[in-house]
């Protein structure tokens, strides 16, 4: 494998890292996040399946803790290349990863259970398998919240109001915190 590149005006350490639940918007706003920048774009569970093939079959193949391994290596890829990164809804549950984040700026995506009913209605997410998808992302975002809460700089909610108002604040956000410091 050869050395992730970084953008010309992007230091070493300087990503702006998206957590938060699924459906919270990662990807999307990530990309958009990455455009207005002009740095590239990263979203952790592509590259495990890029490397490795679909999550579901991980999950069914070789199970949840394999699963989050490959996806710390994915993280550790990722924030060598700097610029935007979007994790999987559990990547910080590692702790490497969250030791790893300290050297970046880390934006938190919330969104409320009422509108995350349709943007996971279909997904194949192994977690949210076997009964209400909406009562168990529940339960796992109720699980995770204050791991979230203690890994970001800064949260911004995604439920209502125009997405493009997010990428503004969050673009905003990263223009004026450097890599390493907090809001």
């Amino acid at each position: 494998m050869t050395s992730p590149e970084v953008a010309p005006d992007a230091a070493p350490g300087s990503a702006v890292v998206l957590i938060g639940p699924m459906g919270a918007g990662k990807t999307s706003v990530g990309r958009r996040v990455a455009r207005a920048l002009g740095t590239p774009f990263t979203d952790t569970d592509k590259l495990v399946v890029r490397d490795h093939g679909p999550i579901p079959a991980l999950f069914v193949a070789h199970g949840e803790p394999h699963f989050r391994a490959l996806e710390r290596e994915a993280v550790a890829e990722a924030l060598a290349r700097g610029g935007v990164v979007a994790l999987g809804g559990g990547a910080v549950l590692d702790p490497v990863t969250r030791e790893r984040l300290t050297a970046h700026r880390v934006v938190l995506l919330t969104v409320a259970p009422h509108v995350v009913a349709s943007r996971i209605h279909g997904d194949e997410r192994p977690l949210l398998g076997g009964e209400d998808p909406v009562a168990r992302w529940q339960r796992i975002y109720d699980e995770r919240r204050s791991v979230y809460e203690r890994t970001a700089d800064i949260t911004f909610d995604t439920s209502s109001g125009p997405l493009v108002r997010v990428v503004d604040d969050i673009v905003a956000w990263a223009r004026r915190v450097p890599a390493g410091e907090t809001a």
